[in-house]
């Protein structure tokens, strides 16, 4: 175990803060799960107080007094908010509010290894969804050049057999794009994160083998529609270019993988 040690200074905002109106914001908490009550208070008291990134924190000795806990208990839930990015500490200042990279914990865990049969497949869901999901964005953002691109992208489309309806370069170039066009980072991040769980799914035996379907749409006419149509023509058209992953999925659940 480690603990971050804060030696914070007075600030105008909070440190200058009376001890009596700091034990108004912070209820005493029992003896039970110090850390995990310490923790969600301080959270608590950072939502009611409506402070910002950039603002400090009370005093570590200040958060235990009024709370009746250790300073230990109080440097480990500050800890815990550290490692998620609500916190972190800086010379002079102490604990201060950040702004959360609320995609970073989820990154780090994005691994087909550490993740269970259903939540593989909810994410394989979830890809799929947001696939149809950004034709609003793609229309209202996209430019010339951007059709132009795309036109040259799929100029080099496989063609798509029973064997072979799935290139994984070819799909990930192609769909990467249109995230790109949307221009949604939080969006951009999910596709980098997404695609390998993705066709990590894809490959394996946790769904039902792959049909070949007759309403199928090709990335050759997604991009007619971008050019020529509207974003209900173009959501339309996703969920027929997606139709077979769908089927996938969507047979009956006494229906096992073959």
């Amino acid at each position: 175990m480690f603990y971050v040690i804060l030696t914070p200074e007075p600030n105008p905002n909070l440190h200058a803060m009376k001890l009596v109106e700091l034990k108004n914001s912070l209820k005493p908490i029992e003896n039970s799960t110090l850390v995990d009550r310490v923790e969600a208070n301080l959270v608590e008291f950072l939502v009611s107080r409506k402070l910002q990134a950039g603002d400090s924190l009370p005093k570590e000795t200040d958060i235990a007094q009024t709370l009746g806990v250790s300073r230990t208990v109080v440097r480990e839930a500050l800890l815990r908010l550290r490692m998620v990015g609500l916190v972190e500490s800086r010379k002079h200042r102490g604990a201060v509010i950040t702004n959360p990279d609320v995609l970073s914990l989820f990154e780090k865990v994005m691994n087909p290894a550490f993740l269970s049969k259903e939540t593989l497949k909810d994410l394989y869901e979830i890809r799929l969804v947001l696939e149809m999901g950004t034709a609003d964005l793609i229309f209202e953002r996209m430019k010339e050049k951007d059709i132009e691109e795309l036109f040259d992208i799929v100029a080099d489309e496989p063609e798509v057999t029973d064997e072979n309806y799935f290139d994984r370069d070819f799909e990930y170039r192609f769909h990467s794009r249109l995230y790109q066009i949307g221009s949604n980072n939080t969006l951009i991040r999910l596709q980098l994160m997404f695609f390998p769980v993705f066709y990590y799914v894809h490959s394996s035996d946790l769904l039902h083998k792959p049909m070949r379907v007759k309403r199928y749409v090709s990335h050759k006419g997604l991009v007619e529609i971008l050019k020529h149509g509207n974003p209900d023509l173009f959501r339309n058209a996703m969920r027929s270019h997606l139709e077979t992953h769908f089927q996938r999925i969507l047979i009956k659940e006494n229906s096992p993988p073959a």
